[in-house]
């Protein structure tokens, strides 16, 4: 087993899954504020206000009942575009749906499922270490159907599904991916340090290096060159993979940034490439008709 790195969440991957023995959901709103194990917050920290936004805790019907999320859009008007935004390993804590609101700033119906419900509340937990059971018995299918419904949800919520867009951060960034391979809705992707290979668990058992060629719509793969955590032989291979499919995705690296550098909340914040990899995130989106 493979020493844990606190300052690099992507790592719980290496670890084997938790088994799941309870089935009814753990978490039914979400917790306010910043996860306790982010503590403490950045001077750093951006705060988007909801001046001219419809925001806060949704419930989104799944198949076995219903999961909280965050979802932010404008106040006015209807049928915008969607956007997925993937949790960090903290759940969908302050800075996801500051992201939210920021999207929505920008003309998009703009939702954060809470995709750790059935597995326990991550937002009290002030260790990395105690998070990695919980986060590894999350079930990619489980996530991948979550994200179904919550693309059904935005639907019938003022937004348009048929413009649908997905980004993720972290453990999220891998989970974007997943979710090019998995949805022929999917019209464009932004991965933001999403690993992108690791031990294999029957819960998990997919990585994106595995399906670099059936993704079903376009990625752009965001990274830090100093990321301990994703090595750059780990993204060449990747880059490499991409090109033998003839994939329209791309990959960006950061020479100077770490894992982490857009949360802006934490010492891995590395300001130029986050809003740089922000301005080519919505290019990448209006570019592959998500917008």
């Amino acid at each position: 087993m493979k020493k844990i790195d606190s300052r690099h969440p992507e790592l719980v991957n290496f670890l084997p899954p938790l088994e799941i023995t309870r089935r009814e959901m753990l978490v039914t709103t979400l917790a306010t504020g910043f996860a306790l194990a982010v503590q403490p917050v950045s001077a750093e920290t951006i705060t988007t206000d909801a001046k001219g936004l419809t925001a806060g805790e949704i419930k989104i019907p799944v198949t076995d009942g219903e999961i909280p999320g965050y979802r932010a859009m404008p106040a006015k008007g209807r049928k915008f575009s969607v956007v997925l935004v993937v949790q960090e390993i903290f759940g969908v804590h302050e800075h996801i749906r500051d992201l939210c609101r920021r999207f929505a700033k920008a003309g998009y119906l703009a939702v954060a499922p809470e995709l750790y419900a059935r597995q326990g509340d991550v937002s009290k937990i002030t260790e990395i270490k105690d998070l990695i059971p919980i986060v590894s018995s999350v079930p990619d299918a489980q996530v991948m159907s979550d994200l179904d419904a919550t693309v059904a949800w935005a639907g019938a919520s003022g937004g348009n599904s048929k413009r649908l867009a997905i980004t993720g951060f972290c453990w999220g960034g891998r989970i974007v991916w997943l979710y090019a391979a998995h949805s022929s809705a999917l019209k464009a992707g932004v991965a933001w340090y999403g690993r992108i290979d690791g031990t294999r668990t029957n819960l998990q058992p997919t990585f994106p290096i595995d399906i670099a060629g059936e993704l079903k719509a376009p990625v752009l793969g965001l990274y830090g060159g100093l990321d301990k955590g994703i090595p750059m032989s780990d993204v060449e291979k990747m880059r490499a993979a991409l090109a033998a499919a003839k994939s329209k995705s791309e990959i960006v690296v950061y020479p100077q940034a770490e894992h982490g550098f857009n949360a802006d909340y934490r010492p891995s914040y590395n300001a130029a490439a986050a809003r740089d990899g922000w301005k080519k995130a919505l290019a990448w989106f209006r570019r592959n008709g998500a917008a």
